[in-house]
């Protein structure tokens, strides 16, 4: 965990607990680094890896799924970058606490590395986000409130070859 954007009342300890706690729930193996940043920094990676040259909310990037090596691949699930910016701004207009709102990007991102893609999945990563939120003891995930019309922004989280964008 990296929290390069500091936030008050978001420790890194915290963080990392809840990324366990999401990857045990979703079945994912494998270490899972995540950076919280500022926008700047989302947009130069999403400039970089999908040619789309604006801040977003959270970006996954999945391990080389065509490394030969079992231990490699045992060992990293991949990495998720937050915007700290949009997360802050996400947390004030929905009416919870940023923390909560990290905790619903890392869900979102940590199922993007377990290889659900629901702009391809006809509604398949939306159920199990919705009871995983549940399991989790969060508010609305973060599929829900975008088709529900409830974002504060677009939102879109990339891996090789996955890319999302809702309306």
């Amino acid at each position: 965990m990296i929290l390069e954007k500091k936030i008050d009342g978001v420790s890194a300890a915290a963080m990392e607990r809840f990324v366990s706690r999401a990857r045990r729930a979703v079945g994912l193996r494998g270490r899972v680094n995540v950076l919280i940043t500022g926008s700047a920094a989302i947009r130069k990676l999403n400039r970089e890896f999908r040619r789309k040259d604006k801040p977003t909310d959270v970006l996954s990037f999945p391990s080389d799924s065509g490394s030969s090596s079992r231990v490699a691949k045992a060992q990293s699930a991949g990495e998720i970058a937050i915007s700290a910016d949009i997360a802050l701004q996400n947390s004030f207009h929905l009416g919870h606490p940023v923390s909560t709102e990290l905790k619903i990007l890392i869900l979102h991102g940590v199922l993007h590395l377990a290889g659900f893609d629901h702009e391809r999945d006809n509604g398949s990563m939306a159920h199990k986000e919705e009871r995983l939120r549940r399991q989790l003891r969060l508010p609305v995930a973060l599929i829900e409130r975008t088709v529900a019309g409830h974002s504060a922004r677009p939102r879109s989280t990339p891996g090789p070859g996955k890319s999302r964008r809702t309306p």
